[in-house]
């Protein structure tokens, strides 16, 4: 019998738990934490909702609307983070370099940051905000992994062909401890390879499901 991926119930049950504009204003940096983060309009919230079969994250028609950091909890030591939106051209340049500023401040001190998510869409990967993100994840040691988003734009081919080619391009320029897949939030595909890096930096991994 298949044992139920432990992390999956936890998603379901994710509550919003706060917003903060400052690292100082973050929940207690201990437990677990992941980090959702995406340029503009890379699919990031829908890629939330999707795991969480709630609509925690707000999507919207306009990129850069994401302007805090959004915790959720999973349970009482484990939480999902949504980060702002990086690189729309619309946005004012003092809100890109507060969001930078603060967001840097999150990345490089929080102790209890398990992993990243990055999501880039498929159809306009490696932006140099991702390669910004690829840096900084290697340089603090990080684990990444990312999701190719909106897979369902492109036909299945052309989706495989472009994963291999990002997923050289990491090696070559990053090496092999980023990990990447597929994912498509309307079309749920990727949920289950997504839930199984959740359940392993949240060391669910080895517990059976409650």
């Amino acid at each position: 019998m298949q044992v139920k991926n432990p992390i999956l119930g936890l998603c379901q049950q994710a509550k919003f738990a706060l917003s903060a504009a400052k690292v100082d204003q973050c929940p207690a940096d201990q437990g677990y934490e992941v980090a959702f983060a995406g340029r503009s309009n890379a699919g990031k919230s829908s890629a939330l909702n999707t795991l969480t079969h709630a609509s925690l994250a707000r999507t919207s028609k306009t990129p850069g609307r994401t302007q805090l950091l959004n915790f959720f909890s999973l349970d009482d030591e484990r939480r999902l983070v949504d980060l702002p939106g990086y690189g729309y051209a619309k946005v004012p340049i003092p809100l890109k370099q507060h969001w930078q500023k603060h967001l840097e401040a999150y990345l490089g001190s929080r102790e209890c940051l398990k992993g990243l998510i990055l999501m880039m869409d498929v159809r306009h990967p490696m932006t140099d905000f991702d390669k910004m993100m690829l840096d900084w994840s290697q340089a603090a040691g990080m684990p990444m992994h990312i999701l190719l988003t909106k897979a369902d734009k492109l036909t299945f081919g052309a989706a495989k062909n472009t994963l291999l080619k990002v997923q050289s391009e990491i090696r070559k320029g990053w090496g092999d401890a980023v990990t990447i897949q597929l994912f498509s939030a309307p079309k749920r595909q990727g949920l289950e390879e997504a839930y199984g890096v959740l359940a392993k930096w949240m060391e669910l991994a080895d517990k059976p499901a409650e």
